[in-house]
């Protein structure tokens, strides 16, 4: 029956997809789905993990169901399926109602075989309704390092994914990702019950990639950067004939002053980062695509979703954000198979901005214990739930939106509270026919209904606000079912009729209070001391990064055993060549800067004046006469600290903080040098 299966399988493979067999593991973890195994699949970068749910879609009985953490990666698979005539569609928040109905349609009659989403969808009741009414063969998670806390980008969402696998009784769930320590891959497989033998894990050396340290100090290093990038891009030359490129930095105005500084030098480059807007950032990105611009100089925003085979260059001039991170970004080198150079230029400067993005996301204890008062509260009410909404809740705690799901996942961990459902706080609609002609179509008691509702649904010009709470009291008083959730079957059921335009907004979490008694004060000083302690974890994963860099150990080999790859281990160490099949490999790569007899060291930051009790006046002082007088009271020394570092607080928009010079003054310091000293300051100040 297997052999059969992976026939078929093969020939799927070739007749649908183009390719004349599989690559590496594609064919150990596309078996073991097709057979109906949950499974993971620990790729590397541009070693095909997204065939592995792509061609098993076409053998299983229903809808295989993709969740992945960006549209642009969903843009990219999807248009690889279209092209190959895969029934394949994504619902994401740029499409209209029209567009999003015709794409629920084909699901429900079984015309399509994969539907993309992003992880945030399935908070939405309605979705989450429509999802129940369809058969699901398979659950795809991509990105899945994303689900445990030990992972490089932990996503609080991505915790409530077994919970989803559950919920919509789907038999079994694909994990991929091509990033995940050793830790990560047992966090992953514990949560999806997935069998040891069901993890395949291929190797992440990639015998074409040339690994570089050179690093130099801060003001020598566009300098450098040219010097070494000119004669493999050849500046004064045709975009076309120019080395693709891709340059990584930290921040927003590194992108721009260093793609300025290169455009003068004669280089075809452009910035590409979060702050430009999403039609720009496209077409720069398919301008580069198409070769058009050879050279990128980007944050982090850019690389997610590319596939472009031909890059030959990836050039860190900061530092990376995490050895996975840096593992990502040179894994989109050279996916052609044709020799291409990684380098990293950085220095220890980066360093410290690095790790204050890291203190920035640990809150107040303030905050932390305004969230706690609010469960507390909750949990003395008879029904013992807790109504949230992430915005509001986000301000009136001074936490930022991703800490304050992550506190929220750790009070789930803890069993104070556990998540029932969701749903839109607030909807509106607009009539496509006449309000007299809808309720026509109905007889009896609908009728009645229907009526209810067109009688009760204020509009104003041409939208109407549903109020469901007015609803139910005119059901009452007319002994008529009017409960939430009739009301909003009944509205979809008019927008999939075509005769209501239905739109909803103010997303809002409902919690069960699981514990009628909380010490808060207690609950606030364990969840801080968890705070610290992934703090601590985070800066000593930017520690092993660059352990990493400074290594006397062959970078290939040392980034494998990072991964727990046993590529370079026992005296015939494995490797894999460019289609992903095992070949030998010497037991150093040969082609890495320790291998070529440079071991680096990254020089130190550049040495900063001592603070003063001036500074303090001159930048600290303003911002805290700001809060007095608008809130009335002190900020502590981490609010201080947060303003000076440029640390984002929800706090600082409504006392429009950014408009004071001292905002960001010291982002180049480390932030607990500056909270230390701010603390000397106040209690100078008494």
């Amino acid at each position: 029956m297997t052999q059969n299966i992976m026939n078929s399988a093969r020939n799927t493979l070739l007749e649908v997809f183009g390719f004349p067999a599989f690559r590496g593991s594609q064919e150990a973890v596309i078996e073991r789905v097709i057979g109906g195994c949950s499974t993971a699949a620990i790729f590397a970068t541009g070693a095909g993990k997204s065939l592995c749910y792509q061609l098993p879609a076409l053998h299983l009985p229903h809808l295989t169901l993709v969740v992945s953490p960006l549209l642009a990666l969903m843009q990219d698979q999807l248009a690889f399926l279209q092209r190959h005539g895969v029934a394949a569609a994504s619902l994401d928040s740029t499409q209209d109602r029209d567009t999003a109905r015709a794409i629920m349609d084909r699901a429900r009659s079984g015309e399509l075989k994969i539907l993309m989403v992003s992880v945030e969808r399935l908070k939405n009741e309605r979705f989450r309704h429509f999802l129940r009414q369809i058969a699901i063969s398979l659950l795809v998670i991509d990105e899945a390092h994303c689900i445990s806390e030990w992972g490089h980008n932990f996503r609080p969402d991505y915790l409530k994914l077994p919970d989803y696998q559950r919920e919509f009784d789907i038999p079994q769930a694909l994990l991929l990702t091509a990033t995940a320590t050793p830790a990560v891959i047992d966090d992953m497989r514990a949560k999806f019950d997935i069998a040891l033998d069901d993890v395949i894990v291929t190797g992440f050396y990639r015998s074409n990639l040339e690994l570089l340290v050179h690093p130099v100090e801060t003001e020598s290093r566009l300098p450098a950067l040219v010097e070494w990038l000119s004669p493999r891009q050849a500046p004064m030359s045709e975009p076309e004939s120019q080395a693709p490129t891709i340059i990584y930095v930290t921040l927003q105005q590194t992108a721009e002053s260093v793609a300025a500084a290169m455009a003068k030098q004669g280089f075809s480059v452009r910035a590409y980062h979060a702050g430009l807007d999403s039609e720009t950032r496209d077409r720069i990105q398919q301008e580069f695509m198409h070769g058009e611009i050879p050279c990128i100089v980007a944050t982090i925003a850019f690389g997610m979703g590319i596939d472009k085979g031909d890059i030959r260059n990836v050039i860190h001039y900061d530092l990376p954000k995490s050895i996975e991170n840096y593992s990502q970004e040179i894994g989109r080198a050279g996916r052609d198979g044709n020799p291409s150079r990684c380098l990293m230029l950085a220095g220890r400067d980066g360093l410290r901005v690095l790790e204050n993005f890291v203190y920035g996301d640990t809150p107040e204890r303030e905050g932390i214990r305004h969230v706690l008062s609010e469960i507390a509260d909750a949990g003395r009410q008879a029904e013992r739930q807790w109504p949230v909404l992430l915005n509001t809740l986000s301000r009136d705690s001074n936490v930022r939106l991703l800490p304050l799901k992550t506190l929220l996942v750790r009070l789930e961990m803890h069993g104070v509270i556990a998540p029932r459902f969701a749903y839109l706080a607030e909807y509106r609609l607009r009539y496509l026919e006449a309000p007299s002609d809808l309720m026509a179509r109905f007889q009896g008691e609908r009728a009645d209904f229907v009526r209810l509702l067109v009688d009760n649904i204020a509009m104003a010009k041409t939208w109407g606000t549903v109020d469901f709470e007015r609803l139910y009291r005119a059901g009452v008083e007319a002994q008529i079912d009017a409960s939430r959730s009739r009301v909003i079957a009944a509205l979809e059921y008019f927008q999939d009729k075509g005769w209501v335009v239905l739109e909803g907004k103010r997303m809002t979490d409902v919690y069960e209070v699981r514990q009628s008694e909380i010490d808060v004060d207690a609950l606030t000083d364990r969840l801080l001391a968890e705070c610290h302690a992934r703090e601590r974890s985070e800066i000593e994963r930017l520690q092993a990064m660059l352990t990493l860099f400074e290594s006397d150990i062959c970078l290939a080999r040392r980034l494998g055993d990072y991964f727990g790859d046993d590529s370079f281990q026992g005296d015939n160490p494995i490797a894999h060549d460019d289609a992903g099949q095992s070949v030998q490999a010497a037991r150093d790569c040969g082609h890495c800067s320790v291998c070529q007899g440079h071991v680096a060291r990254l020089p130190a930051a550049p040495a900063l004046p001592e603070l003063t009790r001036d500074d303090f006046e001159r930048h600290a002082r303003p911002w805290i006469q700001r809060h007095q007088e608008q809130l009335g009271t002190v900020p502590g020394a981490q609010r201080i600290a947060h303003f000076l570092c440029g640390l984002a607080m929800p706090i600082f928009t409504p006392l429009k903080a950014r408009q004071l010079a001292g905002f960001g003054v010291y982002d180049q310091r480390p932030y607990p040098d500056v909270r230390a000293w701010v603390e000397r300051q106040m209690v100078v100040a008494g």
